[in-house]
């Protein structure tokens, strides 16, 4: 992917240089005690997000910290661009919408992190926390997902896990998070994982989306990139690996096949009202 000299996002948070993995209180019990004493005093909910925001960014600056390595702040960087790029194909593409598109932020950490929705860890991997509207990476999953799952690798993987987060927080504008969790509701977990399945596919689609409006940028070899990595984060792949054995019904994310499918139908396709994977 050609990256270099273009537009780095500001939205990007990098934490890995903080000791103990940039664990901070944003999700933990100082968080919600700094957010109720606020709003006990007269303060609105978005005053006291700012300020358990602001506790937040003194605690990650007080804490031990370690200079980044040239590779690590070189992937900071190639980072950065894709996630500006993301900013720009879906302003672009929601800029008629009557839900415009804002900005979601990044936030680079190593072992642990405190979100919005809670303390996680690097074992979850890439994940977008609607909460706080951020998409929280600890970029050594794409060395664990080249070595252990059998990912090619590539710099495209990468941009194809960013995009594929930022489908997440696309849902979350248009609404379609919430939809899927009214849906759920009173249902068997086989039912709900079918309606998981589809809301993952769906952030495939808008994955392979932003892939067709960045063609330009692209190398020969960058969507089997991210095909591979759409391969070795199947449901059945994953399960396989690590079971021996691969079980329908528990699936939450679509199998290889389906992930590779609906990728591909938002690269080749361009146009987002193709992207009902609820049907």
């Amino acid at each position: 992917m050609d990256w270099r000299g273009r537009r780095q996002s500001s939205n990007v948070e990098d934490r890995r240089g903080i000791s103990g993995g940039g664990i901070l209180t944003g999700g933990g019990i100082v968080g919600v005690i700094i957010y109720l004493i606020v709003q006990f005093m007269g303060g609105s909910s978005e005053t006291a997000n700012q300020v358990v925001e602001q506790v937040n960014n003194q605690i990650g600056q007080s804490g031990e910290t370690r200079e980044l390595t040239p590779e690590e702040k070189e992937l900071g960087d190639f980072v950065a661009t894709v996630f500006a790029d993301t900013e720009d194909v879906w302003s672009e593409l929601l800029k008629n919408s009557t839900t415009p598109y804002r900005y979601p932020k990044m936030v680079l950490f190593t072992g642990n992190v405190s979100t919005g929705c809670g303390s996680a860890t690097s074992a979850v991997g890439p994940f977008y926390c609607p909460a706080d509207e951020k998409v929280y990476m600890d970029l050594d999953f794409f060395n664990e997902l080249k070595t252990r799952f059998g990912a090619k690798g590539g710099d495209f993987a990468i941009a194809y896990v960013i995009a594929h987060e930022v489908g997440h927080h696309v849902q979350h504008i248009l609404g379609t998070n919430e939809k899927v969790r009214r849906a759920q509701r009173g249902l068997s977990e086989k039912e709900q994982n079918k309606l998981s399945v589809a809301q993952e596919l769906q952030a495939d689609f808008y994955a392979g989306i932003f892939a067709h409006y960045i063609r330009k940028y692209l190398d020969a070899d960058d969507i089997d990139e991210a095909l591979s990595a759409a391969q070795a984060v199947g449901d059945d792949a994953i399960q396989r690996k690590v079971q021996g054995h691969v079980n329908p019904d528990s699936f939450t994310h679509g199998t290889s096949a389906q992930r590779k499918e609906w990728f591909l139908k938002g690269y080749e396709t361009g146009d987002i009202s193709q992207g009902n994977t609820f049907n």
